[in-house]
């Protein structure tokens, strides 16, 4: 079962849903974020959108939310974990994941195509990819320059927990390729176990081609394919 959690300020909760139950045909059901638990859940989608208006700054209300304890919880028994846009911060938040985002380098909310290489594929979301690939997913989000310290960044990228970055579509890494400024071109990183993964890009708004493109379903396809090799959630 899919769980997609929901915020006050949550808008991309149901473009999960519809990706997972209508394009994959998975159970999916959405979690209130007053509830206490995520049930039997297989995955966690923690979506994008402005959780309590981004009051504060983004997710950083979001993970006191009383379902949060039972998603650190999840994570930590090794289930697989996503946060996507607004998710990522949420999870930054909560301690799931190193590092934080931060207002956009030109200060303007970013909405476009991007480029993503594939820097890894020991997690479950991206197993299903080859390194070194580059998918196109659209970008949407004011505060998604990702940020660390250098002794972080190091060891992310020396851990191979540098998930996504941002490039051209020539899958150069050149500075102009990140829409918001991030450290290194990041775009998305995992934790130490791989299991939970954070991406600012929104693959669940890019999984039918008649949406103009469905490399985010790659992202999709390989988790569930994932879980169907582990404990038979269908393919």
């Amino acid at each position: 079962m899919v769980a997609v959690l929901v915020f006050p300020g949550s808008n991309c909760d149901h473009d999960v849903y519809h990706a997972a139950k209508h394009v994959f045909g998975q159970d999916a059901r959405f979690v209130w974020h007053k509830e206490a638990s995520v049930g039997d859940a297989d995955l966690v989608v923690v979506p994008g959108g402005f959780s309590y208006g981004d009051y504060l700054r983004a997710g950083a209300i979001a993970r006191f939310s009383p379902v949060m304890k039972d998603v650190v919880r999840v994570a930590g028994a090794g289930r697989p974990v996503l946060g996507i846009c607004n998710g990522f911060q949420v999870l930054c938040e909560a301690g799931l994941l190193p590092g934080a985002l931060l207002r956009n380098a030109s200060l303007r909310f970013a909405c476009k195509d991007a480029h993503l290489r594939v820097e890894s594929t020991a997690t479950p979301f991206t197993s299903g990819l080859d390194a070194g690939e580059v998918l196109t997913v659209p970008v949407a989000h004011g505060e998604g320059n990702y940020t660390a310290d250098a002794d972080t960044l190091d060891r992310l990228e020396g851990e191979g927990r540098v998930v996504f970055r941002y490039v051209d579509a020539a899958g150069e890494a050149v500075p102009e390729a990140a829409p918001n400024g991030s450290a290194r071109n990041i775009a998305g990183v995992a934790n130490a176990a791989g299991n939970v993964v954070g991406m600012m890009p929104h693959p669940e708004r890019c999984v039918e081609a008649l949406l103009g493109g469905a490399d985010g379903a790659r992202v999709f396809q390989s988790v569930f394919d994932h879980l169907a090799a582990g404990d038979g959630v269908a393919a």
